[in-house]
């Protein structure tokens, strides 16, 4: 914990202390795909040169596509608000925040994986892969504070800060913490994501380097969710118990943590000339990424709820992955032909526990080693109006068989009508902990030879913001694999030997009335085929309806409104606490969700003010809803946070 305060602190002081120690630099703003409306900066001009524009303080992902820092306040930064910073129109969150979420919609041709996959896949929502670390350049130091409040003893923080020591030098380093006891027994969410950037290309712009490193413990309490007494108190509203803290939960004794570490490098060599003037030529480059992840289980004594055990007293589970990817590309652009890139990659893996069982149902290894080598290509160009993206990765030798095709089509017709449709095919062997697994808990042991999941996906996107945003996708996956009870009732993998077809289309439109305006997004999904094994609701939909004015001679702009969530009736996935992960269940259907919350958010000159009461319908009607099986949903709450920006 004094690590964590020091690390905060740090933050705070470093843009007093670096304050002063950069030029601005003069380069042009680049706006990448998909970058949202910025506003002008609303920094009080004082003696010496103008400040710089929001517009260069420019934030550049892993594929070098380039947004800005964005200081408005809108409806969309409203949903935005929550611990994972990321709109969860599509997840249904746990009862305290930090624990897991339950999905409501799927994307099964998310990523570009060529390998498995770390299990405890409940615990990775808020594990930052390479593709949630971002790289900056700025004109002045720049900071940025996050603050929410939890429920129960406890905050959540994301202090962030980067600097441009030259004009080719960036650092930034930044540190999200969260503490919240939660309403119920035995919930206490602790976590922390240490992530710090470099990144650097020289004068002539020949040598580009991008670089992080990540260190991250995500911790959650495990209670079992509510015993069966608890839940028929629970269900009907008995107000004696709305003090959740009455309500008896499984077991008291049992906690699950995912640890990761991960240093990143990304770095090229132009052959030619490659300066703004002239975008033609060949250049080298060379990829490394080292991983380590461990997830750990541990309960003081063994229940019987996950069947027998090996141990009585001090169950400690414990799973480890280190892999280590490097590859090597030769590059070539050109202004006419596009860019076309040839790559290589060999991955070593390590995977498993430091012990083998013999049991009476077969022999299971402690450890999956293995390495692979694959080739691959990539291209993009612009060919009248139509842009251009295919890419490709095969495994071609080693011990894991696997490919992954991308492509997409892009049309730009104006700045207000953009189309792109888009198609995926994915070969790859399912996640570890489908393959392997060890547990103290024997039931909780195998090793399974499953056949690769394949995956193809068909996308088409419209973004067209004064008509209507649709998202449209349709996916059939071969071989699927899942989680479910036995005939015993104890959790085990499966795979499908059928197809599973699924389908989806989100559409979305927002209304101004003056200075009153409508947000709405809705959603349509049906599983064509595999419904036993894949159990999503059909309609989900959200709506905003809320007032937005500058007051007090537009030092405050405000928004202000309600927001109404519900999903239809389904049966939602069970969580199992040992895995950390979601397990198929088909015998009982939820009721869906209705709830309103009330929202008063204001903007200050570059602070941005968030008050919410989450909600409303359960203060009012009370609250039976779930997010899991025998795991209650939110109820009322009052909450309050900031976004606080500094540029100095």
């Amino acid at each position: 914990m004094k690590q964590k305060i020091l690390i905060i602190i740090v933050l705070f002081l470093l843009p007093v202390v670096t304050f002063g120690q950069i030029e601005r630099t003069n380069r042009p703003a680049l706006r990448g795909m998909g970058a949202e409306q910025q506003e002008p900066s609303q920094r009080k001009k004082e003696a010496g040169p103008e400040p710089a524009p929001v517009s260069e303080y420019k934030i550049i992902s892993v594929d070098n596509d380039t947004t800005f820092v964005d200081t408005s306040l809108t409806i969309h930064k409203d949903y935005k608000f929550n611990y994972l910073r990321k709109d969860n129109f599509e997840l249904l969150p746990f009862s305290n925040v930090g624990q897991t979420y339950n999905k409501l919609v799927y994307d099964f041709t998310e990523g570009d994986h060529l390998l498995p996959q770390f299990g405890a896949r409940a615990r990775h929502y808020n594990f930052m892969e390479v593709d949630d670390i971002y790289y900056y350049h700025v004109p002045t130091p720049f900071t940025e504070l996050y603050f929410k409040t939890v429920f129960e003893q406890g905050q959540t923080l994301d202090s962030f800060f980067t600097i441009n020591t030259s004009e080719d030098l960036n650092f930034s380093i930044a540190y999200k913490g969260l503490r919240s006891l939660g309403k119920y027994q035995h919930m206490l969410v602790s976590t922390g994501n240490f992530r710090t950037t470099v990144s650097y290309n020289t004068p002539n712009d020949r040598y580009h380097l991008r670089t992080h490193f990540v260190s991250q413990d995500l911790m959650n309490e495990e209670n079992g969710g509510l015993t069966a007494r608890s839940l028929e108190n629970y269900i009907s509203k008995d107000p004696e118990f709305d003090d959740r803290s009455r309500l008896d939960v499984m077991f008291e004794d049992a906690e699950s943590t995912l640890y990761g570490k991960r240093f990143y490098l990304d770095h090229s060599f132009a052959l030619g000339s490659m300066g703004p003037a002239t975008r033609t030529g060949f250049s080298i480059g060379h990829k490394l990424n080292y991983t380590y992840k461990k997830f750990e289980f541990r309960q003081a004594t063994a229940n019987d709820l996950f069947g027998p055990s090996f141990e009585e007293v001090g169950i400690h589970d414990e799973t480890r992955l280190e892999s280590v990817y490097n590859e090597g590309f030769l590059e070539y652009t050109s202004e006419a032909l596009g860019q076309l890139k040839f790559r290589s990659g060999f991955t070593h893996y390590n995977y498993g526990y430091e012990t083998v069982l013999d049991l009476e149902s077969g022999f299971i290894e402690n450890r999956l080693i293995g390495d692979v080598l694959s080739a691959g290509a990539s291209y993009s160009n612009n060919l009248g109006g139509f842009d251009l993206v295919a890419d490709g990765m095969l495994n071609i030798a080693g011990d894991m068989d696997g490919y992954d095709l991308e492509g997409q089509l892009s049309y730009t017709l104006s700045d207000e009508l953009w189309a792109a449709v888009a198609v995926d095919v994915n070969d790859r062997a399912p996640n570890w902990n489908f393959l392997l697994y060890q547990s103290d808990y024997i039931n909780y042991n195998w090793q399974n030879d499953f056949s690769n999941v394949n995956t193809q996906g068909l996308k088409f996107r419209l973004l067209a913001p004064n008509w209507v945003n649709v998202e449209a996708a349709y996916t059939r996956v071969g071989n699927y694999t899942y989680f479910a009870a036995d005939d015993m009732g104890f959790i085990k993998p499966f795979q499908d030997g059928g197809q599973l077809n699924y389908g989806k289309v989100k559409v979305a439109r927002d209304f101004d009335f003056g200075k009153f305006a409508l947000a709405n997004t809705l959603l349509f999904q049906k599983v064509f085929e595999g419904e036993d094994v894949l159990n999503v609701p059909s309609f989900i939909t959200r709506n905003s309806f809320y007032y937005q004015d500058h007051w007090f001679k537009k030092a405050l702009y405000l928004q202000t409104g309600f927001t109404a969530n519900y999903f239809h009736n389904y049966e939602m996935n069970a969580y199992d606490p040992v895995l950390a992960e979601f397990y198929v269940q088909n015998d009982r259907e939820f009721e869906g969700l209705r709830s309103v919350d009330f929202f008063f958010n204001g903007k200050i000159r570059q602070a941005r003010i968030f008050f919410k009461l989450e909600r409303l319908d359960a203060l009012l009607l009370g609250n039976n809803n779930f997010a899991a099986p025998s795991y209650p949903y939110r109820d009322f709450a009052v909450r309050f946070g900031l976004v606080w920006n500094f540029f100095m």
